[in-house]
């Protein structure tokens, strides 16, 4: 009985309530220190809410949601990318830009008139074509590529394309129209039909051809915002035509010789080479330039005004 007395009365010291325990319990402010001191504060729930979020890609809101989101519209985030033509740039709305149903892959606008004219006007392209400075403007099925003259500053012209892009897509009016074209003459540059596309006339060499430039040459072009026509196949030569930014590109040359032609070449034994077709305004355009570059020859001294770098340019031609 002794024993067990002390045992209990042994219990009854161990389980007494410590008066330091009972300062902690009653002063919670102590007690986090004591927590404090041995971890980092875990954050405490309702203060969770309040504690900053990145969005998806890790970009600030802003960026991400353009002022007309705060009222409800859609959420757009425009990509661009650079081409290998310096005065074209890519634009990525990440929206579709050609109407479904349209047959061509590609729409090019070269002048004002052609923006408003059957049978594919673009109130977008009027707009972008009235910033001065900007000369075509090239619509992919997923992207807008906009080409501007080599005097015209991205600096000044870009935040204006940025704005009036953002606008048409936030809008969700459509981005082309199309209306009837009574005139029988199209005011914009592309094909009723694709000229890639498989034709039940065409002779084996020809559907080798297209099917070739449909899946290995078309997607790398369509990189650098631009695409390109199949224009027939003539003693041995594939006629081909380059759209978008490669229109006008300085390299353009030099795609169409060593990497088209070259591949071409290699998988069809047909093929002895490419040409590049040039419609009438762009021949007239190209003999008007060589014209120039010749007289800037002639003159060249201290004070000539160097032409764009190029094969057979003035900034290549020996003082």
């Amino acid at each position: 009985m002794a024993s067990k007395r002390i045992s209990q009365s042994s219990i009854s010291r161990l389980t007494r309530r410590r008066p330091a325990a009972s300062i902690i319990a009653h002063h919670p402010s102590a007690a986090r220190c004591v927590h404090q001191s041995t971890r980092m504060p875990a954050m405490a729930a309702s203060n969770s809410r309040l504690r900053p979020t990145l969005q998806p890609l890790h970009q600030p809101v802003s960026l991400l949601k353009p002022a007309a989101a705060i009222g409800g519209s859609r959420t757009i985030f425009i990509q661009t990318e650079n081409t290998p033509n310096p005065d074209a740039l890519k634009f990525l709305p990440n929206h579709p830009i050609l109407p479904p149903g349209l047959s061509s892959p590609f729409l090019e606008y070269l002048n004002p008139r052609s923006t408003i004219t059957p049978p594919h006007p673009s109130p977008l392209a009027a707009s972008l074509m009235n910033i001065d400075g900007i000369t075509s403007v090239f619509y992919g099925a997923d992207f807008i590529t906009v080409t501007k003259a080599a005097d015209a500053n991205w600096a000044h012209v870009k935040p204006e394309v940025f704005s009036l892009i953002t606008e048409a897509v936030t809008s969700g009016a459509p981005i082309v129209n199309i209306t009837e074209n009574i005139s029988g003459h199209g005011g914009q540059e592309g094909l009723e039909e694709d000229s890639l596309s498989y034709n039940e006339n065409d002779s084996e060499v020809v559907g080798m051809i297209k099917e070739l430039l449909e899946t290995r040459i078309r997607p790398a072009i369509q990189e650098d915002g631009g695409d390109i026509e199949f224009r027939g196949f003539e003693d041995g030569n594939v006629m081909l035509k380059l759209r978008g930014a490669c229109r006008t590109c300085d390299s353009s040359t030099v795609t169409l010789k060593n990497g088209i032609e070259g591949m071409l070449m290699h998988y069809i034994e047909e093929v002895k080479g490419v040409v590049q077709v040039l419609d009438q305004e762009e021949e007239i355009a190209l003999a008007e330039f060589s014209k120039f570059e010749e007289k800037l020859k002639k003159q060249k001294g201290p004070d000539a005004i160097a032409s764009t770098v190029g094969k057979g340019s003035l900034d290549t031609v020996p003082g």
